[in-house]
């Protein structure tokens, strides 16, 4: 009865400001409802030149260096980069794009994977009264629109719940979650709603149950970003781009304009990071679309430029999908110490984060074990006390740098709204800095929007609202029924085909391999638990993959989703590349080291791995000690101190379980902390302490050693007295 009440009254106490709202949300909506009815004639008239078969990298390479002169060329292969290219190339502006690294390789492939307005930005406009902020918020959820309509294989609906713990917030938190409905107006992906805590929990639970009221739910999007990033550069090259990954600018050029005497940009000098070949591009315009970057261009442009990026670093992790329900995420608004976090299913797994502190710019960003231990922490305040959250259970972290647009003075940058500001420097650079993914092409029109005017170039409207993606022509939600009837591929590899690659998933079927089984029929996984297989090592070339870690960081997100899985896939991925681009012995070794070091730094290896190391220590109370001694020794039967692999392979030949060589080096080496091929009793027991500390799980080594014991205490012989008679 009080819960309807307290709704009752939400309904009276919100009714005038969502009125309002949505007086306001309605008008903007007819009036861009008006400007995607004019768009839809003009994308009618788009002819990509490259439909068929994309221009190779070395071709786009060609283009680069032999195009007397460009009329856009961008700098920076993330999201807004990317959409800066595909606006422009639509325009009919003759385009290039060239990226140091990889495409995605830095924030854009690292942020919490959701397409949304941000529903704390509008609690900031309403509580401030900010217009400005308001309109942010409104003109991402018509991105979020958009973005769902043009990419459906990449990105879909989430429901998000909002779990309160006290009456009150009941409806203050959904006076706020339908005003971000009523924002939304005929874009509103579905209507939130409110739960009992017998349904919430029902629903999720995972949950603490413990003065649980009842809960929200409400709808943003979701997606996967490094995919996204990467198809919309594709199609900016279907539509004539030239795009190059690896692809540094040295320097800038200028040429002293003859009408005011004044330097101009007129291009950059490149080099490609692959070969060392340096050479000119030059345009008529170029666009600094660096990201965490951008003072670092813009410094090439003048030294003297003060900076306008404030960098800030958000830390996410990766647990596995247990976690969660497959099909909900969760909100946790105000944090200890006044963030938010998510906390949402993403590719089977579950994704938490993000933090958000200051940072100095780096290419390679390492995440700290401080902000993994504070979301750790985070996620225990809400789930419940049955579910034991572990250190052990990470399988991936990472940290992404966002470029703030600030005041270079200010510290603080968890108050920042993360708007986007256009700049054109005195010698015609044209700057984008700032901003979210989910409104990358708002920030790509308004950049070109002003670059046609600065540069007097002659160029079309903009075509990009509404303008599908790649692999969203021929998609639908049943494709992947028709990749399992056609090529006889496993229903989980079918499925996740048919959502990174969407129409395009037929190509990386018919490359798939037999597998020689009487099912699947083809296609052969890089690893058991994950549904990546090998042919998409050999499409992720067509994508520009030029490394083994563009294949495991952004071609597939396995890298992202499970480190050691992604170490394991390694061998076989740089085999397959080898092949394919005739790589030298001396190359392959360098690709793995360099994927490897990718893994330990930037995606948790190394802080994952620390969490065993010589000295850790023992917390095993007196009785744990005996029995895991006791287990100990069932291997080291001669009292040696310590087991190789020899031991454990006679033990488990006594009990009929086979496991190649290799793998027991694999599974002994996790726990050999003095690396020299054998495990210690005292390594053993603090292997074991740590598993129970919960900063060590799903050790191979501790699940073998006991299912053994098991298995030999079992066999043990049982004394049976005479029965009588008998010789």
């Amino acid at each position: 009865m009080a819960f309807r009440k307290a709704l009752k009254r939400t309904a009276l106490l919100g009714g005038g400001a969502v009125a309002t709202v949505f007086g306001i949300s309605q008008l903007i909506d007819y009036k861009k409802k008006q400007m995607r009815l004019a768009h839809a004639a003009a994308e009618a008239r788009l002819k990509p030149p490259f439909a068929e078969e994309l221009p190779t990298r070395q071709a786009q390479l060609e283009t680069l260096r032999n195009t007397e002169e460009f009329d856009v060329l961008v700098i920076g292969g993330g999201a807004t980069g990317v959409g800066c290219a595909l606006d422009a190339a639509t325009r009919n502006l003759k385009t290039a794009l060239v990226e140091r690294s990889d495409f995605s390789s830095g924030t854009s492939s690292r942020s919490t994977k959701l397409i949304h307005g941000g529903v704390r930005y509008l609690q900031k406009a309403i509580m401030k009264l900010d217009y400005e902020q308001y309109m942010m918020v409104k003109e991402a959820l018509h991105e979020r629109a958009n973005l769902l309509e043009i990419a459906p294989h990449l990105s879909a609906p989430l429901p998000i719940m909002l779990p309160v713990y006290k009456w009150w917030q009941l409806p203050y938190y959904w006076v706020g979650i339908k005003m971000y409905d009523l924002v939304s107006g005929i874009q509103c992906l579905k209507s939130s709603y409110v739960l009992s805590k017998t349904k919430a929990l029902e629903l999720f639970p995972m949950l603490k149950r413990d003065k649980l009221v009842g809960a929200i739910v409400y709808y943003d999007g979701q997606h996967n970003d490094a995919r996204m990033n990467l198809a919309i550069g594709l199609t900016a090259a279907r539509y004539g781009a030239a795009v190059a990954n690896y692809t540094e600018v040295m320097h800038l050029l200028k040429t002293n304009d003859p009408q005011t005497g004044k330097e101009k940009v007129c291009g950059a000098h490149c080099k490609d990071v692959l070969t060392g070949t340096e050479f000119d591009v030059k345009a008529k315009c170029v666009i600094n679309a660096t990201g965490p970057f951008t003072d670092a261009v813009r410094k090439m442009d003048n030294q003297a430029t003060q900076n306008i990026c404030q960098p800030s670093a958000g830390v996410h992790i990766v647990i596995p999908g247990y976690y969660s329900p497959d099909n909900m995420g969760l909100l946790d608004p105000a944090t200890s110490d006044g963030r938010v976090i998510f906390f949402l299913p993403w590719e089977k797994m579950t994704i938490a984060g993000t933090t958000d502190t200051p940072t100095k710019v780096t290419p390679h960003p390492i995440p700290g074990e401080d902000d993994i231990n504070f979301i750790l922490r985070e996620i225990r305040n809400y789930l419940s006390p049955d579910v034991e959250v572990r250190r052990g259970d990470v399988l991936a972290a990472w940290s992404g740098i966002r470029p703030l647009v600030t005041d270079p003075n200010s510290k603080d940058t968890q108050s920042i709204c993360r708007n986007h500001i256009v700049s054109i420097s005195d010698s015609g650079l044209v700057t984008i800095a700032g901003g979210k993914w989910t409104t990358y092409r708002a920030m790509a029109e308004e950049t070109l929007d002003a670059a046609v005017k600065a540069h007097n170039l002659t160029a079309e409207p903009c075509k990009t609202v509404g303008l599908s993606l790649e692999g969203a022509k021929g998609w639908k939600p049943t494709l992947y029924i028709r990749l399992v009837q056609d090529y006889g591929l496993e229903n989980e590899v079918a499925q996740h085909l048919a959502s990174t690659y969407g129409g395009k998933a037929f190509d990386v079927a018919k490359m798939a391999q037999v597998t020689g089984q009487r099912w699947p029929i083809v296609g052969k996984r890089l690893v058991s638990e994950f549904p990546y297989i090998e042919a998409e090592v050999i499409y992720a070339i067509k994508e520009y993959a030029c490394t083994a870690l563009d294949v495991i960081a952004r071609r597939t997100r396995l890298g992202f989703l499970n480190v050691q899985a992604a170490d394991e896939a390694l061998p076989r991925i740089v085999q397959i590349m080898g092949k394919e681009l005739d790589w030298s012995q001396e190359r392959k070794t360098e690709e793995l080291e360099m994927a490897r070091k990718f893994l330990y730094q930037e995606m948790g290896y190394r802080s994952r791995s620390e969490q065993l190391t010589k000295t850790s220590e023992i917390n095993l109370d007196y009785q744990e000690v005996v029995r895991y001694k006791k287990r100990f020794h069932k291997f080291d039967k001669e009292s040696k101190g310590f087991i190789t692999t020899v031991d454990v392979q006679q033990v488990l030949d006594s009990i009929n379980v086979h496991i190649d060589e290799n793998s027991l080096h694999e599974i002994l080496n996790e726990v050999d902390l003095n690396k020299n091929g054998q495990v210690e009793i005292d390594e053993f027991l603090q292997l074991m302490s740590a598993v129970k500390k919960g900063k060590v799980s799903d050790s191979r080594l501790a699940v073998l050693l006991k299912a053994a014991e098991e298995t030999l205490d079992k066999r043990a012989p049982v004394a049976v007295d005479r029965s009588g008679g008998g010789v």
